[in-house]
């Protein structure tokens, strides 16, 4: 197995302690650039996750906050126009302005390279449809909450320590021409990247 191979796979065996990242130093230019590159694309998908997540607590969110007493136990009254929450969901999902301030990172807003994402949104709402959330009761949709919550825990854990690596990748590219390892006049002339 090739380098990259190997650092990745420690980097996806690595614990949450962050001291557990992949040893960069080891690694070659090209290898630190393609595992910087495969990094910040699986990072892209988690992201891509996360707002689909997102997404989903705002509306269960929302549409408990509609209901009187906060959706007690029963499904939600049917008075109500179904088109309601979806003329709502501009609102819904209208992001709050950031109060602090972020280092500002390249975000594609594609889609993902496959549909996992989707699939394990979906999965994780469980019975609880979004086109009919008036037709569960509030316990059922705390509980597609409660899961959609825990699985945005940890995906962003995984974000996380994509974003370490990542960054590392950086740092040791910008020590090594820094140091004089590495030569800008390699990269001009068509060197490895």
């Amino acid at each position: 197995m090739d380098a990259i191979g190997t650092a990745q796979d420690r980097y996806e065996r690595a614990p949450e302690d962050p001291g557990s990242e992949p040893a960069l130093e080891g690694l070659g230019l090209d290898q630190l650039r393609t595992l910087r590159r495969d990094t910040l694309e699986q990072e892209e998908d988690l992201s891509y996750l996360r707002r689909l997540l997102h997404g989903r607590m705002d509306i269960l969110l929302a549409e408990l906050d509609r209901r009187p007493d906060g959706g007690a136990a029963r499904p939600a009254d049917r008075a109500e126009p179904v088109g309601a929450l979806l003329d709502r969901l501009p609102a819904i999902l209208t992001d709050a302005v950031p109060t602090v301030r972020r280092s500002a990172r390249h975000v594609t807003l594609g889609p993902p390279r496959g549909q996992q994402s989707q699939l394990e949104a979906d999965t994780l709402m469980g019975d609880v449809q979004l086109a009919d959330l008036s037709a569960h009761p509030a316990a059922e949709l705390l509980a597609a909450l409660e899961r959609l919550r825990a699985h945005e825990r940890e995906v962003s854990g995984r974000r996380q320590r994509l974003l370490r690596t990542a960054d590392g990748c950086n740092a040791e590219i910008t020590r090594r021409y820094r140091d004089g390892e590495a030569r800008v006049d390699d990269l001009l002339a068509g060197g490895p990247l």
